[in-house]
């Protein structure tokens, strides 16, 4: 299975090299990898101790960052490495001040590339987010006698783990990870029922960072100006379905603002077809000043000021549900105490069906079915703030589970 394995690896590569030709994200995330034993030969010496998280994007990454927050105060004197397998998650962190000494894409998980990379540093504790698990990398880390971790785990019956197949990988699991912190208590029991005991539930960290967000600094340039108090949608992480939704919600009701912040910038232009007479936050930004408009719609074409906009809305439309592209986060929302949205294809969000049990949230089967909800609700002033309070309710009734995290990671480290 190990050759298995490393011939998948070799595949892997070759594939994203092939794409790489016409993707730019994937000749990105090549380059970078290249990239990444020269930034910690250039942050690290050999006998730094090191806290390493990896995130696979930028959800994992701020589902994991309350942890290592955490970590750092407890060990001011560890030197702090992030890694990300995808570009997104890389270029959103690497533009932010973060506690990190040193950010880079995760090196292909090939004994030579690993062991190349680890070299640079000592990884005292090493944690991974969600799910993703690579062979090399963990063998490697733990003959050097790391302490590895999952943090919000969430394993699910579909997952190669479960498969005859997974076997192998499983076993490999049981000797290097020192625990898995689990989002839920079913991921914990699947996770029980193969073998690997070393298991709790803690909960969703992202809990823990959202509430956080609340005594951020939310102010945004130009968003009060372009409300003008009247009732506003934000759209976030749009794909099509959310944009079509925005066109039916703009024509049928013209009395209410809309926000669209695309999942991808390259949507600009598709918006700015659709919708000819809305403004452009970058041309706000330029101009200094907001025009004497009173424009219907505002297109977010930057990163990065979606979390702090939310706190500005009166519902949030969160995108991804209405195709297989998987659902984005919608807790950044409902820490503002506001009804969210969302389309129906949400199986590895289960904090998406405790939302809509607790009625701070809705998802609907597609977007015409949504438009059809949304119009009468719109002009519910009572039922939107009710569903609100539900959602704040929602996020404050969530344990802690940062705190969990650290305080058995710590008893493991001084065992």
């Amino acid at each position: 299975m190990k050759f298995i394995y490393n011939i998948f690896i070799r595949f892997l590569i070759s594939a994203m090299k092939i794409g790489a030709i016409f993707n730019y994200k994937l000749k990105k995330g090549l380059a970078g990898r290249r990239q990444s034993c020269e930034i910690v030969k250039s942050k690290f010496s050999p006998d730094d101790q090191v806290i390493w998280m990896h995130a696979a994007s930028l959800g994992e990454y701020e589902q994991g960052l309350p942890v290592l927050e955490k970590l750092k105060a407890k060990f001011p004197n560890h030197k702090i490495l992030i890694t990300f397998f995808s570009p997104s998650g890389y270029d959103n962190v690497i533009k932010k001040k973060t506690i990190a000494d040193a950010i880079c894409f995760l090196p292909f998980d090939t004994e030579v590339w690993v062991r190349e990379f680890t070299s640079n540093f000592k990884t005292d504790i090493f944690f991974t987010v969600k799910y993703e698990y690579w062979y090399h990398l963990l063998n490697d880390l733990k003959s050097q006698g790391t302490k590895i971790f999952v943090v919000s785990a969430l394993f699910y019956e579909t997952q190669i783990f479960f498969k005859a197949y997974g076997k192998w990988f499983v076993n490999e699991l049981k000797k290097e990870i020192d625990w898995f912190f689990h989002q839920t208590k079913h991921s914990t029991a699947l996770a029980k029922e193969i073998g690997l005991v070393k298991s709790s539930t803690a909960g969703d960290t992202r809990f823990d960072r959202v509430k956080q967000l609340r005594t951020a600094d939310n102010f945004v340039k130009y968003i009060e100006e372009f409300k003008q108090n009247k009732y506003t949608l934000i759209f976030g992480s749009s794909w099509e379905s959310e944009e079509r939704l925005a066109e039916i919600i703009a024509i049928k009701n013209k009395e209410v603002k809309l926000i669209i912040a695309p999942h991808d910038l390259k949507r600009v232009e598709r918006l700015r077809n659709i919708f000819p007479n809305a403004i452009l936050y970058s041309e706000l930004e330029n101009a200094g000043v907001f025009p004497d408009s009173n424009s219907q719609i505002l297109i977010i074409d930057c990163i990065g000021l979606l979390s702090k906009i939310y706190s500005y809305g009166n519902v949030a439309i969160v995108g991804g549900g209405f195709h297989s592209k998987g659902l984005h986060n919608i807790l950044e929302a409902a820490t503002f105490g506001i009804p969210v949205f969302f389309g129906n294809h949400y199986t590895k969000n289960p904090e998406a069906d405790e939302l809509i049990a607790r009625n701070g949230g809705k998802s609907f089967e597609d977007e015409f079915f949504a438009a059809a909800y949304l119009a009468g609700f719109v002009r519910d002033d009572g039922a939107t703030k009710k569903m609100g309070r539900n959602a704040l309710e929602f996020i404050d009734s969530q344990p802690n589970a940062s705190d969990v995290v650290v305080n058995q990671i710590l008893k493991m480290h001084q065992g």
